[in-house]
């Protein structure tokens, strides 16, 4: 067996790790939802029913709601599992590198699995901080999503690369690139379950006007019954400002990286082109990103804007970066196009 070879068996090796992570976290989830329903049921048992024009409104769902920690067996696996993936993802990659002589970060493939690498540390210091277990699920099924399509799809053989890529820049450019990436998926995650804690809170589970057989965007959107039992999880979770902030910081260090790939890619291309800027499709995609992320930021600073209406800006300017490591490379012609990989 090659060095390559074994690169790739412990990519597989992380993508099984990960996958018992995920069953681990959807199991904790489930736990969780079950215990808040329990704890709800029990408590509403002992409360006396009130009578009369005198009597207080019942409690809503999410009023008072108790607590149910993260910290069964379920999550404990989970932790160590995603531990052993990251391990084991962080061997494969040095593997690649030591098989192809040189940065593993040259193409598509090699991209993937350093992102995941990266999301998944990112995950493992918020988790630290404090679980969540679906935060764990979202990001664990989307580096395990990345990981079995880059094996399959984009999996090249560890050669070296051409002349105009053996530069120093490959590290610090691409490298930042790929931070910056990692980063954005887990304030992505974040953005999510703020989105969904705020509508549980709020008790907004549809439209106040009954749904129509041609509505199928407005009941993809609102249509989850996040105000019912199924959703008692998110009871357990940060408030919306919390999980706000907390994206809003992620998004702050993802911004920075972000700019300094803009710069870095454009002294690269000084050196490389004999130009700074020549709108390639990748440039103008990072360009998009970039700038959609600094309106979310300015928005929130300056503007005021908080809750949902930022929290979208979030969501356009991801599947911009989504778009761009894609669309851009596989079907696009351009300088960065990866297209016949």
């Amino acid at each position: 067996m090659t060095v390559a070879e074994l690169s790739d068996l412990f990519v597989w090796s992380a993508a099984t790790a990960l996958t018992i992570t995920l069953i681990a976290w959807s199991v904790e989830l489930a736990r969780i939802t079950e215990a808040a329903q329990a704890a709800r049921a029990a408590r509403s048992a002992r409360e006396p029913v009130a009578v009369g024009a005198g009597a207080s409104p019942a409690p809503s769902p999410t009023q008072d709601a108790p607590v149910v920690p993260v910290g069964g067996k379920a999550a404990g696996i989970a932790r160590s599992t995603l531990v052993l993936g990251t391990v084991l993802l962080l061997v494969a990659i040095v593997l690649r590198g030591v098989a192809a002589g040189r940065w593993p970060t040259a193409n598509m493939y090699e991209f993937t699995i350093v992102g995941v690498l990266v999301a998944l540390v990112a995950l493992f210091v918020q988790q630290r901080r404090r679980p969540i277990a679906f935060v764990g699920v979202l990001v664990t099924g989307m580096s395990l999503l990345a990981l079995v399509l880059a094996l399959n799809t984009l999996h090249v053989q560890a050669d070296a690369v051409q002349p105009a890529l053996q530069h120093y820049w490959l590290v610090l450019h691409v490298g930042v690139a790929i931070i910056a990436t990692g980063i954005s998926t887990v304030a992505f995650a974040t953005t999510v379950l703020q989105v969904l804690r705020d509508a549980r809170s709020e008790g907004r589970s549809r439209l106040e006007q009954p749904w129509t057989r041609a509505d199928g965007v407005r009941q993809a959107l609102h249509g989850a019954r996040v105000t019912g039992p199924a959703f008692a999880w998110l009871d357990q979770v940060p408030d919306a400002r919390r999980l706000e902030a907390s994206s809003f910081r992620q998004h702050a260090v993802a911004f920075v990286l972000w700019s300094l790939t803009l710069i870095g890619g454009s002294i690269w291309a000084e050196e490389a082109w004999g130009r700074y800027w020549g709108w390639d499709p990748k440039e103008v995609g990072t360009f998009v990103a970039w700038v959609v992320y600094a309106a979310y930021l300015h928005a929130r600073t300056t503007r005021g804007w908080a809750g949902r209406r930022a929290a979208y800006l979030v969501f356009v300017a991801y599947s911009v970066v989504l778009v761009n490591f894609t669309v851009v490379n596989l079907f696009v012609d351009g300088k960065h196009s990866y297209s016949g990989l």
